[in-house]
């Protein structure tokens, strides 16, 4: 059940009757049978050390449809690549690792490196965009969902109701973004969703009016979510940044190649909680901090390619305009946290959207000084034309990663 607005608002699923997990798992087998279903996970080593992953292993072992599960493991030695296939070795479903700090995939970022084809710094676009080629390349799946690995209320509810959306047959979406309440610990979470990207979106139409991008993202309960799905056809096509932006980036590139009625956002979860990123006020390279600075460059790019024309004095005019806003939402997030018994400290809040007003500036300015900066992964539709075996080169690359090391 859903409802559709036109104008570029995406169609929102709700989950109204809480349906029991048993009757949407039953569904999903049956779509695998003609819809093969797969799950990326992007982690760091030291996720599988952390309290959320092994709980999150336990529950995708009890998962009966998915065709394949693609891990991509980042900053791990050889021994502790060795010691994560053990770890994955729970899971009943077939499954491969990506070791991307491994020589064989090391020499694939190489190969890339020689033919001019940037793929940025390490971190977690560049992780998804490894399993989303390798994705395409082994065919397995039909389409794909993917969340992150550092989620501490995870049940298995949030992975079928994330994938249902693009496995049923009888729907049309090519692209679900998952969305949930940001509520723990008797707090509201979700500080650069809430901080940042709302009054930021709001500050940028009333300066430049009418843009379909910006009523787009704005239409997304949570923007920044790291959940989403899609078909795996669409990967091949879809070019995203290597830092924090690519949540928004990949947002933005599904609006670029699909009509808004072949995307969804669903309602996945009655709680979730994960890891906590620091404010990092005295760093602008880590934390919060770097994050609002991403995601503000990333939303500037994509209007700039909607010519939109920016100044120094119009990132001045934005970042007054936000700051505004902002401080006004303060108010409304605190009186709906007293009204749901939740407590707000209005002080760090207020810390935060002086950050995220200087940090809007820094973005900006840095945007006007770099224009020949190229912050995307080339598409893997360019990556097969300038490198046709690549991917079929990482298929054998993690089969023997994974032999040599079992």
């Amino acid at each position: 059940m859903g409802e559709f607005h036109q104008n570029g608002i995406v169609t929102t699923l709700h989950n109204l009757t809480r349906r029991p997990i048993e009757a949407l798992e039953a569904e999903l087998c049956e779509f695998n049978k003609t819809r093969k279903l797969g799950l990326v996970l992007p982690c760091l080593y030291s996720e599988l050390e952390g309290p959320a992953m092994q709980p999150i292993v336990e529950e995708l072992a009890k998962v009966p449809y998915l065709n394949e599960i693609i891990i991509g493991l980042d900053r791990a030695t050889q021994e502790q690549y060795r010691k994560a296939l053990k770890f994955f070795s729970q899971l009943p479903q077939n499954y491969k690792v990506l070791w991307n700090d491994g020589p064989r995939l090391q020499q694939a970022h190489q190969q890339l490196t020689n033919a001019g084809l940037s793929i940025g710094e390490p971190g977690k676009g560049r992780n998804v965009w490894f399993c989303f080629g390798y994705a395409f390349a082994s065919q397995d799946s039909s389409a794909l969902a993917l969340h992150d690995c550092d989620i501490v209320t995870y049940k298995r509810d949030l992975l079928a109701r994330l994938l249902y959306p693009v496995a049923n047959p009888q729907f049309n979406y090519t692209f679900c973004k998952g969305y949930y309440a940001r509520i723990a610990e008797g707090k509201m979470n979700g500080r650069v969703s809430r901080l940042l990207v709302t009054p930021l979106l709001r500050a940028l139409r009333k300066i430049f009016g009418h843009q379909e991008y910006l009523e787009y993202l704005d239409s997304f309960r949570y923007p920044l979510a790291g959940e989403f799905s899609m078909r795996t056809d669409s990967v091949q096509d879809i070019r995203i940044p290597s830092d924090w932006g690519l949540e928004i980036g990949v947002l933005a590139e599904m609006k670029r190649n699909y009509s808004t009625n072949r995307i969804c956002q669903a309602d996945i979860a009655d709680v979730y909680d994960h890891k906590h990123q620091s404010l990092s006020t005295d760093n602008d390279q880590a934390g919060l901090s770097k994050m609002s600075i991403d995601i503000s460059k990333a939303i500037f790019r994509k209007l700039a390619t909607n010519g939109v024309v920016f100044s120094s004095e119009t990132f001045r005019s934005i970042k007054a305009t936000y700051f505004r806003i902002a401080l006004d939402l303060i108010e409304t997030y605190a009186n709906d946290a007293t009204m749901n018994g939740l407590t707000m400290d209005i002080h760090k809040e207020e810390q935060a959207v002086e950050l995220f007003a200087a940090n809007i500036l820094k973005a900006g300015l840095t945007f006007l000084e770099n224009p020949m900066e190229r912050p995307f992964i080339p598409s893997w539709n360019r990556v097969s034309s300038a490198l046709p075996h690549l991917q079929q080169s990482m298929l054998e690359a993690v089969a023997l990663d994974m032999e040599e090391h079992s």
